[in-house]
């Protein structure tokens, strides 16, 4: 059985959607573009998604490219992006850097759905400074698997 968790949202264009599950089990809800854009090649452009949302407590919001997004030679700047839980003022609409990797400019329509995403429940960290972790090292970054 699916929990659903109450989420308060608001919407700036009331034309749109709200972001929507699309299938009974997708694990992402989707973003649509509240406006029409270009997107030059090998430029970023900011796409507003027409939603402020107040996060439930300790939870973040994680937000991917939906995996058509490619199709247009675009992808996300930042290839996820994270929603922190004091990003819920009434001005502050998620967007998503929108990069255009190929050589032709791209086209969204006000309405496609560019992005998806879901919440995460966080805990924080309390950092406990020692000067030996008592473990051994590995080999360092990038080696496992290697022999």
């Amino acid at each position: 059985m699916i929990m659903l968790m109450k989420v308060r949202i608001k919407r700036f264009d009331k034309s749109l959607p709200l972001p929507e599950y699309k299938t009974v089990g997708a694990a992402c809800f989707d973003f649509a573009a509240r406006i029409s854009a270009e997107i030059l090649p090998k430029t970023i452009k900011y796409i507003p998604l027409n939603v402020a949302i107040e996060h439930p407590e300790s939870h973040m919001l994680i937000m991917a490219a939906r995996s058509s997004l490619h199709k247009k030679g675009l992808m996300l700047a930042n290839n996820i992006a994270i929603g922190d839980t004091d990003f819920s003022g009434n001005e502050d609409e998620y967007r998503a850097a929108v990069y255009n990797f190929s050589d032709k400019t791209a086209q969204i329509e006000k309405g496609e759905r560019i992005c998806q995403g879901f919440f995460r429940k966080y805990e924080r960290a309390e950092w406990d400074e020692v000067e030996d972790l008592g473990n051994a090292s590995r080999g360092g970054f990038g080696t496992t698997g290697l022999v």
